[in-house]
């Protein structure tokens, strides 16, 4: 068994980079559903009515919590970007 020693500041150090990386991984999976705002900006979309329209015909996926609550699946977002790529040359 090999045995590690360090400086007790440098392990502090460590513990703290560690905790904070750790943390922006965390904090980035909470965020699983986008608002509509959040949504159009995704999509590069300045209309209400073109978001809707892609929820109408099943484009993007959303997810309505309550009746005025709509919120949108940021994978799904990608998907259809990535359906409307054109390859280059």
């Amino acid at each position: 068994m090999k045995v590690i020693l360090i400086e007790e500041d440098a392990f502090f150090e460590l513990i703290d980079r560690v905790v904070e990386r750790m943390s922006e991984k965390l904090s980035k999976k909470e965020n699983k559903w986008l608002t509509p705002e959040e949504a159009m900006k995704e999509l590069g979309v300045k209309s209400t009515s073109t978001l809707q329209r892609y929820r109408d015909e099943g484009k993007i996926r959303y997810s309505q919590p309550s009746k005025k609550i709509i919120l949108y699946d940021p994978s799904s977002i990608q998907e259809f970007l990535e359906s409307k790529a054109n390859d280059t040359f």
